[in-house]
């Protein structure tokens, strides 16, 4: 709902016609906040799968966590990005650019399928924002991410 109009955002109506609420801003589990703006943009923390509180899966994709799992763990990544960016900016319409998408995958030695992993979140970017939501991108393999989480995601959002 926005603020002054009390109408639903042409975003978050997409995102329900894609059976997606948005959530509660996770709280931090360190010393950060959930995202900053500085001029026109929008940077998020890394954002874990949160789903009502709980991480759903632990371990290392490749091993423990399938990539088409993770790849999903990555979108409920974004989504959460859009929480956090919406707490800062009020209103997902005010969205004009998803500009940089970084996303880490924990991943098992020998995995090397990152890209598709993180394809979880840029794709369901791009079918919120359309071309709006084409964006620069980094997937990158760790060993281990906080809390033991499969993926984290960042999103830098250019918003007006």
């Amino acid at each position: 709902m926005t603020e002054l109009t009390g109408a639903v955002s042409a975003v978050e109506r997409r995102l329900a016609e894609l059976g997606i609420d948005l959530p509660d801003v996770a709280a931090p589990v360190a010393a950060y906040v959930p995202a900053v703006v500085t001029g026109n943009y929008v940077y998020t923390s890394g954002q874990l799968p949160f789903v009502s509180g709980v991480l759903p899966a632990a371990g290392k994709v490749g091993a423990e966590v399938s990539a088409e799992d993770a790849a999903a763990y990555a979108a409920t990544c974004a989504v959460n990005a859009l929480a956090a960016i919406k707490a800062q900016i009020g209103d997902l319409d005010r969205i004009s650019r998803i500009v940089k998408v970084v996303g880490f995958v924990a991943s098992e030695p020998t995995f090397t399928g990152q890209p598709a992993v993180i394809n979880g979140a840029s794709d369901l970017l791009g079918k919120v924002f359309g071309e709006a939501g084409t964006h620069a991108r980094s997937a990158v393999g760790v060993a281990v991410l906080p809390l033991d989480s499969p993926v984290e995601v960042e999103v830098i959002a250019e918003f007006a």
